[in-house]
């Protein structure tokens, strides 16, 4: 596994590539996988354009548990560092209800649910640095 760290518009990312397997690299940035397709040209030209799939579209082909009723991934609507986590897994939140702050462009935002539900798993930490779509927060 090789590891590197990124500044990217000021944003630090810890990014690992954990596995390549011809043209499909799977990296973690800040502990999000990726599936990454490289666009592969001639031998002998260097690697000209990389395409990454976005963590929501990512998130939909990972198996989980089979549950009574629907899942809602709340993602991030920008690149930034989170704030402050307001809720724990386990919870019961309310459509509207704060569950995280996020510090994008050198704004507080409010992260809110967007139906009733319970925290099923929580993506994002304090401190963390996400990417725009990266899932911060599982209801269920």
């Amino acid at each position: 596994m090789k590891e590197y760290k990124l500044t990217i518009n000021g944003n630090e990312y810890a990014v690992a590539i954990t596995d390549i397997d011809d043209a499909i690299a799977e990296v973690e940035v800040n502990g999000t996988p990726f599936k990454v397709e490289i666009a592969r040209p001639a031998k002998s030209k260097p690697v000209s354009a990389i395409k990454v799939n976005k963590p929501a579209q990512v998130e939909a082909n990972i198996s989980r548990p089979a549950s009574s009723g629907t899942e809602t991934v709340i993602s991030s609507p920008l690149p930034g560092v989170i704030l402050e986590v307001v809720v724990k897994d386990g919870d019961v939140v309310k459509r509207g209800q704060k569950l995280m702050v996020l510090e994008a462009m050198k704004m507080e935002n409010a992260i809110e649910a967007t139906t009733d539900g319970k925290i099923i798993s929580i993506k994002a930490n304090k401190g963390d640095s996400v990417l725009e779509g990266a899932p911060l927060i599982i209801i269920g």
